[in-house]
């Protein structure tokens, strides 16, 4: 019986567990296989287009640490008033560089922003400059090792010289120079020694692997992949040339990312653009070129391609072909780009800064923000007056808008009594309430709606406040940048919260056990916030809503709180410009209505204040 029984739930047991592979399979290990499929696919593909091309497929991503990667490549120093690192002639790679100017945090002096790093490392992120060609033994790559024949240390005015001998008859030269700032110079040769013409293609591109750990934290400002190409080949001028960008995450989709892909242009200029930094690769503005911009995923990484290839080049036996390029690595400095953009004749070269699609407005505005910075020497009060400039401006028409809405509250303040008394004649019919209200306003010629004409005016002025907040978002000049007291970068959250009393209290919310994280990420709220709260408030309070629904009154009601807890995990140089927008706003208004005779919360909160006093001495 026992047999029996033990040969049931053995049975029994087997189908059970038959059934939960079958499951799991269908369900879980066939659909992962069919996406590893996919991506194989998608990425042997894209392979084969990329080689077509002239594209670097390999040598990117592995585990290696930083320093292990450095160090399977002799190399030449980079060193610069604004970035150090090296080269490696292994691949005559620009793959390890640091921006000296910026610092990583604002507590720890002296620990560079890292740009580039180096190829074979996690997250490498270089610049590859080199030649695709069929049938050619011999044509350098990212295996290629090169010998430094000239200078020693890459600095301003003192070029270093790599050369190559494929030993079939070419010889690689390539002179690099660099300026004290983010620009690099590339000048190629090959000479043909051998008995038959060779024809190559050279091309340049900037390629990283995996997502930025931040990327797609800011929306507003563009991060990924970035182009300008010319929409036509036959001569283009200027105004012929357009500028393209990707998303990481839309690059990095396994089977539908997007991709820039085959486009030609003369020239224009490629690249991977962070919020505040670039890294671009730059062809002689004269030279036809095909341009890429597109990830390809393997194992769930992406590696990101940005770069050009140039038209075949055939060289004669007894010949030597020149080309020069440039490459960008640095911080996004709009005089300095301007400045490139002047000298090398590089077509929008400023666009490597996100203007936006409301770019008319927002490059004037950080051209003004610029010279009041440059003027006041603190960016925090070039906030403040360029926002008082903004409403200087647009006072005519917020004056217009906000008297057209204190009238019509006046004209409900007296209509007051005859409005009351309809609530009570009809206290559960809100359609009898709506009909006998319309019938008053009709009787006393008072158009309801007046008010929100109001509006009008103030939507025209909407354009421009979003330019502000874009301008205050991509100013690299905001980064850093201390203001007042605990205030010590405004392009950074509001370090105090009131868990903590605001630091008065010993201790570290994010320390606390188990709801560490909790009070560190939604819970805290620090003063700016908190400021910026009470402003909106009392902004709202000071604005009237004529001919809005009462349950749109109680939602806006909310709105101070909700955005009181949204705005404490933004930039501190953000919230001070809402915060001095509000306090302008509300000064407005209380000129307004003050002339006007419309109650409003400032005289009405002075009014009781003097009376709790009166009471207070009468009571002594």
């Amino acid at each position: 019986m026992n047999n029996t029984t033990d040969n049931k739930n053995m049975i029994y047991f087997l189908v059970i567990s038959m059934a939960v592979l079958a499951i799991y399979q269908f369900f879980v290990f066939g659909p992962q296989q069919k996406k590893r499929e996919a991506a194989m696919q998608v990425a042997a593909a894209a392979s084969s287009s990329a080689a077509a091309k002239g594209l670097p497929l390999g040598g990117v991503s592995t585990t290696l640490t930083r320093e292990q990667a450095l160090a399977t490549s002799p190399r030449i120093t980079i060193s610069t008033p604004s970035l150090k690192g090296s080269i490696a002639l292994k691949g005559a790679l620009l793959d390890d560089l640091y921006m000296i100017k910026y610092d990583q945090t604002v507590e720890k002096k002296n620990d560079p922003v890292e740009l580039l790093t180096p190829a074979g490392a996690k997250n490498a992120y270089y610049v590859q400059s080199a030649y695709f060609a069929q049938n050619v033994p011999g044509m350098p790559d990212n295996n290629t090792v090169w010998t430094q024949t000239g200078g020693s240390v890459l600095s301003p005015g003192h070029p270093v010289v790599l050369s190559y001998d494929n030993g079939t008859g070419l010889t690689f030269t390539r002179t690099l120079s660099i300026d004290a700032n983010y620009m690099i110079t590339e000048d190629d040769a090959v000479t043909n020694t051998g008995a038959a013409p060779v024809s190559f293609q050279p091309f340049s591109v900037v390629m990283r692997s995996g997502m930025p750990a931040d990327a797609g934290k800011n929306a507003v400002v563009h991060e990924g992949a970035i182009a300008t190409y010319s929409k036509t080949m036959d001569k283009p001028k200027l105004g012929d040339y357009r500028t393209a960008s990707l998303k990481y995450k839309d690059m990095a989709k396994p089977k539908d990312g997007k991709a820039l892909e085959s486009q030609d242009s003369v020239g224009g200029w490629y690249g991977i653009t962070d919020k505040y930094w670039m890294a671009a690769v730059i062809p002689n503005q004269t030279q036809a070129v095909s341009y890429t911009a597109k990830a390809i995923v393997t194992d769930g990484v992406p590696v990101f391609r940005s770069g050009y290839v140039d038209a075949p080049v055939t060289v004669a036996p007894g010949q030597t072909w020149k080309a020069q390029s440039h490459v960008f690595a640095g911080a996004k400095q709009n005089t300095q780009l301007q400045a490139y953009e002047d000298s090398l004749h590089i077509p929008r070269f400023h666009w490597a800064v996100d203007w936006g699609m409301l770019s008319i407005i927002t490059y004037p505005m950080y051209w003004l923000l610029d010279k009041l910075y440059a003027f006041l020497g603190n960016f925090g009060f070039a906030i403040l007056a360029l926002t008082v400039i903004v409403k200087v401006v647009f006072y005519p028409l917020a004056h217009r808008s906000y008297e057209s809405m204190t009238k019509m509250r006046q004209v409900q303040d007296r209509l007051k009594p005859k409005l009351d008394a309809i609530k009570k004649r009809f206290p559960d019919d809100m359609q009898k309430q709506q009909e006998a209200t319309m019938a008053l306003y009709q009787e006393e010629k008072v158009n309801p709606m007046a008010g929100l004409g109001g509006c009008l005016p103030m939507l025209l002025q909407i354009p421009v406040f979003w330019s502000l907040y874009k301008v205050l978002q991509l100013a690299i000049e905001m980064r850093h940048a201390p203001f007042f007291g605990w205030i010590n970068d405004l392009s950074a959250p509001d370090s105090t919260t009131i868990i903590n009393l605001f630091g008065l209290l010993p201790f570290d919310p994010a320390t606390v056990p188990l709801i560490g994280t909790i009070l560190a990420g939604p819970l805290h709220i620090g003063v700016v916030a908190i400021l910026y709260g009470c402003s909106m408030w009392l902004s709202q309070q000071m604005t009237p809503m004529t001919g809005v629904d009462p349950m749109q009154k109680k939602m806006m009601a909310f709105m101070p709180l909700m955005l009181t807890f949204f705005m404490a995990h933004v930039a501190v140089g953000l919230i001070i410009y809402w915060i001095w927008s509000n306090i302008l706003t509300i000064l407005q208004q209380y000129s307004i209505m003050h002339r006007l005779k419309v109650s409003n919360p400032i005289d009405t909160g002075f009014q009781k204040l003097g009376e709790m006093m009166n009471k207070g001495k009468k009571a002594a």
